[in-house]
């Protein structure tokens, strides 16, 4: 087969798995495992490529991590952490909406966006339906502030998953490099939702005082758990933060923390018990987001195997002409304005390889690393822009309408392109004064 017919059969298979994702009418993981399947069938890529292009980095740590959250969730641990904050703030409603927009980003930022919008959401309904509010206010926030945390650390969203692993980037660097423009993004959003919406919000005294009467402690449904998931979490923060010095992939470390979490929760059980734990405690994996990662892997090792993306690259290359200011923020608004109209992880996955082709022409690793950190602000903040920009908006519109609260996709937009479209000029702000002024 000629270079040509393989390109255009690898752009083919990227924009139909592009059209079935933005239209939903299939499943995610089968799209892009049929696109590879083709791949393969064309003689694009062979079995043997396609396995050694998934990143197992990324693999690794999503697993480790949906294995760990999903074993402490059975704990109460979250649930309690939800009630104790509503206590914090003796249940008023302004201070409610705050406290689960802190928490949110907080939870965000340690586990990931998505997990924590599955476990903040249908605390959130209890709450406002235990006070008679409108939940609309609450769930907005959570959507933008699981976000605007998510983009602060290497676990936080998808995007940063990607980016580290493909740079053997620490779970410091994103902090020390994102924290503080995450900080500002969620500061402005918390006060804006306060002034416009907290201050309307009322709720009845009886009401209050019944959810104040909810022991926190009650939520522990499993102490024992709680304390052996509570130390977990901590020892695999712990190993993130000390990944550089030990000198130990992302990945390892939370395989690993999966591992000892399911050792102390089957410890004590008998052999048929403990055998039906694990295969419960694997189930809790989300299998479709793993497949469509490994997937999307070996169509993007395509695009990239054809020349694809060095065509790319260097057409970027040209257009900024090679200058790293430019590509920073050409990158940083191109990145927010698709992942505002498209799912922002197969964007980031076809970015990856195509920065780098341009990478030794502008200097570099070192010299390209604002356009990197660009590249996670613009995909991860972008995900505030529209309904479907990213997967926890699509996850919380979903638990919304099962609780007959739907979330339009105008609506959403009213709210949410004003909320990244201010992120994205104080993160281009933040990139000029923290690299180029």
């Amino acid at each position: 087969m000629s270079l040509l017919n393989a390109q255009i059969i690898a752009v083919s298979v990227l924009a139909l798995c592009y059209v079935f994702l933005f239209s939903e009418k299939l499943n995610r993981a089968i799209v892009v495992l049929l696109g590879m399947s083709v791949l393969i069938f064309c003689g694009i890529l062979s079995q043997k490529t396609a396995v050694e292009s998934i990143d197992f980095n990324t693999i690794s740590l999503l697993i480790g991590m949906m294995v760990i959250v999903g074993i402490s969730e059975k704990s109460g641990m979250f649930q309690a952490l939800a009630i104790l904050s509503a206590k914090i703030v003796k249940a008023n409603p302004r201070g409610i909406l705050l406290m689960f927009g802190l928490l949110t980003a907080l939870l965000s930022a340690l586990l990931d966006n998505v997990t924590t919008v599955l476990l903040i959401v249908p605390i959130t309904f209890d709450l406002t339906r235990s006070l008679k509010l409108n939940p609309m206010p609450y769930l907005l926030l959570e959507i933008f502030t699981s976000n605007i945390g998510g983009t602060a650390t290497l676990i936080g969203d998808p995007p940063n998953i990607l980016i580290g692993s493909a740079l053997h980037l620490s779970f410091m660097d994103f902090v020390r490099e994102l924290t503080p423009i995450v900080l500002i993004n969620l500061s402005l959003v918390l006060m804006v939702f306060d002034i416009t919406v907290g201050r309307k919000l009322k709720a009845d005294e009886n009401n209050k005082a019944a959810l104040l009467d909810i022991s926190a402690k009650k939520m522990i449904t499993e102490k024992s758990l709680f304390c052996q998931s509570l130390f977990v979490l901590c020892f695999v923060l712990s190993g993130f933060i000390l990944a550089e010095y030990l000198h130990l992939e992302n990945g390892t470390i939370a395989l690993f923390g999966a591992a000892l979490m399911l050792l102390l929760y089957t410890l004590k059980d008998e052999h048929i018990t403990r055998d039906q734990k694990v295969e419960d405690a694997f189930s809790l994996v989300d299998w479709t987001t793993i497949f469509f990662f490994c997937g999307l892997f070996a169509i993007v090792f395509a695009l990239e195997e054809t020349g694809i993306l060095k065509l790319l690259g260097d057409k970027l290359l040209s257009i900024v002409d090679g200058s790293t200011q430019k590509a920073t923020f050409a990158v940083l608004w191109i990145s927010a304005i698709l992942s505002t109209f498209i799912d922002n992880i197969p964007f980031v996955a076809t970015m990856i390889p195509t920065l780098k082709s341009i990478e030794v022409d502008m200097g570099g690793r070192e010299a390209m690393m604002p356009v990197w950190w660009a590249l996670s602000l613009g995909s991860c903040l972008g995900g505030n822009g529209s309904l479907i920009a990213a997967s926890a908006n699509v996850i919380v519109a979903g638990l919304a309408s099962r609780e007959n609260r739907p979330i339009g996709f105008a609506k959403f937009l009213i709210y949410g392109l004003p909320v990244m479209l201010t992120s994205m000029l104080l993160s281009s702000i933040y990139l000029y004064l923290r690299y180029f002024s």
